[in-house]
């Protein structure tokens, strides 16, 4: 056993030195795409509630029974329609007891006068006292007095006479009556409400910080006298509305607790499609931007409030760097700061790399929602 340990020390270290060398490990194939610069719109949207331009709760001016109804629920009304018709019986007595009550004063307007006609011929020849014809001058005072007031009451009496009749302030759609045949109404009842409804209100709230940019950049938010529209409307099922709306009306302050401020957009509405209580989403382009470096959203990694992308160089080494980004646009973000057009950034396999590391890259397949095209307007965040 002795003799033979030396003499397989030698082979040892010949097979030691003759072992073969794993083979170089591949690079991590990562996904890229290119940062493009183009001219973009910025867009905006916030809920909205849609409002009558107008609406006027109907209330009856005078009480009294229900009789009629006289227009049919949800129907379109002109103004001056009547809607709905209250027992007049007791306003025409009214009516009639002050025709009445005028014209008995006006007769006793007539009799004073003829007295003071006949005092002053007989008070030229001294054939009545002073007293007399001082009194039948006050007695004429208080006549035109009475008939005046007769006039008044009559005219109040003709009035509530007419109020019977309720009748619409405005041309619009009238709703659903609230009031039946046969209820006492008081003059604060509401009966029913009439809407003007073309054009149509949508309210909605924008922040601050949009106001101020607004009032800086393209002032959108400005109330328009003509021009073309600004705002575009999309309904509940995702359709968009097909014509488009302008701000007719901004607040006149910021809310304290929500730090928004009111925005009243008004749209043409032919054909009564819209109706006040719908609930839509107001669109609307806050900013143009030209030559906008954008890349994709799943470019982008978050670590410690910052964001970081990887950019593969000509060399096939990465680098992380750290971005400052700007507004969202579809599926793409614009940087600011950080980064180049043209530079590829990674868009998968992030995870994998190191700064410094080689890597294989290969282009990124975008769908139509991943990269938003030239000078097509996208949605905001």
């Amino acid at each position: 056993m002795n003799t033979r340990l030396p003499s397989l020390v030698p082979l040892l270290v010949f097979a030691a030195c003759h072992k073969t060398a794993p083979p170089p490990q591949a690079p991590p194939t990562v996904e890229v795409a290119q940062a493009l610069q183009f001219d973009i719109q910025i867009r905006r949207q916030w809920v909205a509630t849609l409002n009558g331009f107008v609406n006027a709760d109907i209330r009856p001016q005078v009480e009294g029974y229900v009789r009629k109804q006289t227009y049919r629920d949800g129907a379109y009304v002109q103004k001056g329609d009547v809607l709905f018709l209250i027992d007049p019986r007791n306003y025409k007595a009214a009516l009639d007891n002050a025709t009445s009550t005028l014209a008995h004063n006006v007769a006793a307007l007539e009799k004073a006068r003829l007295d003071v006609k006949r005092d002053r011929e007989l008070i030229a020849g001294q054939f009545i006292p002073q007293q007399q014809f001082d009194n039948d001058l006050a007695a004429e005072r208080e006549a035109e007095a009475n008939v005046g007031s007769a006039r008044a009451a009559l005219a109040q009496a003709e009035l509530n006479h007419g109020w019977t009749q309720v009748t619409s302030p405005l041309s619009g759609i009238a709703g659903i009556a609230q009031m039946q045949v046969g209820s006492l109404v008081s003059t604060s009842a509401v009966m029913t409400t009439v809407s003007q409804v073309d054009p149509i209100k949508a309210d909605f709230n924008i922040s601050e910080l949009e106001y101020l940019k607004s009032a800086k950049g393209t002032q959108w938010a400005e109330p328009a006298h003509g021009g073309e529209p600004v705002l575009e409307l999309i309904l509940e099922d995702d359709s968009t509305y097909p014509h488009g709306g302008n701000v007719v009306a901004i607040n006149r302050q910021v809310d304290p607790r929500t730090g928004t401020i009111a925005v009243q957009g008004s749209f043409p509405n032919p054909g009564n499609l819209l109706r006040p209580g719908q609930y839509g989403k107001i669109g609307a382009t806050v900013e143009r931007r030209k030559g906008a470096l954008l890349v994709p959203v799943r470019a982008l990694n978050e670590l410690q409030g910052a964001y970081q992308v990887g950019v593969v160089g000509g060399d096939g080494r990465v680098d992380v760097r750290t971005v400052q980004l700007g507004e969202q646009v579809a599926n793409e973000l614009i940087v600011e700061r950080g980064l180049q057009a043209g530079e590829k950034v990674i868009v998968e396999g992030f995870a994998r790399v190191r700064p410094g590391m080689l890597v294989s890259a290969r282009p990124a397949v975008l769908g139509s929602m991943d990269s938003a095209a030239p000078g097509v307007a996208g949605e905001g965040r």
